[in-house]
């Protein structure tokens, strides 16, 4: 498999993990007592703190995700991975990185750090972009 595949798996696999955290912290509360199983909203914000900043971490994970595999896809089928494999692994360092920030805290410099992890995602994807439509 070459890195580009490998990274776009341990992104999914990212996203796998963040979501059965966010159901094993969800289900504590139910089984607490805390919350009702239908009562959760969708983005997080009814769990205030940790689990609105999990419920982010996670959403942000399939929100970019689509676009990290349509490019992977693309290098692949064109037979073009020397493009897309040398900063592969950088996009997943990005997005863990990105995601544990945002697990960790909502202070400025978190959030500075975190919005820096998310552009250096955005600049390698339209470094590829280019790349591949110039190839």
């Amino acid at each position: 498999m070459t890195p580009t595949l490998t990274a776009v798996v341990g992104f999914a696999a990212w996203y796998v993990l963040l979501t059965l955290v966010l159901a094993t912290y969800r289900s504590g509360l139910v089984l607490g007592g805390r919350r009702a199983a239908n009562t959760f909203r969708v983005d997080g914000s009814d769990t205030p703190g940790f689990g609105a900043r999990l419920t982010r971490a996670r959403d942000n994970c399939y929100e970019t995700l689509p676009v990290f595999v349509a490019l992977a896809v693309v290098a692949t089928l064109a037979g073009k991975t020397a493009i897309t494999d040398a900063l592969a692994p950088w996009v997943l360092a990005a997005r863990v990185g990105q995601s544990l920030t945002h697990l960790v805290s909502t202070s400025v410099p978190a959030v500075l750090v975190r919005a820096n992890l998310f552009f250096l995602q955005v600049l390698i994807y339209g470094w590829w972009s280019i790349r591949l439509l110039t190839a």
